[in-house]
């Protein structure tokens, strides 16, 4: 399993925009790229844990925040 997650945090890291800030924000505080990339990988795996351990399913945006205007 960690291996696929670590491969789907780091495309995350360079195609998912609120992702990417993260991750660059890490490195420009001084982080190693592994560390930072971990720290993308508990941001995948956090929603994903919370989605089964209350047994709902997945929608993209939570309940309570609308959906930005186009």
């Amino acid at each position: 399993m960690r291996p696929v997650l670590y491969l789907a945090a780091q495309s995350a890291a360079w195609h998912n925009a609120g992702l990417r800030e993260f991750y660059q924000g890490l490195r420009a505080r001084g982080k190693p790229g592994k560390v930072a990339l971990a720290s993308v990988m508990r941001k995948l795996v956090m929603p994903l844990n919370a989605i089964a351990v209350r047994g709902t399913s997945w929608s993209p945006a939570p309940a309570n925040v609308p959906a930005p205007a186009a």
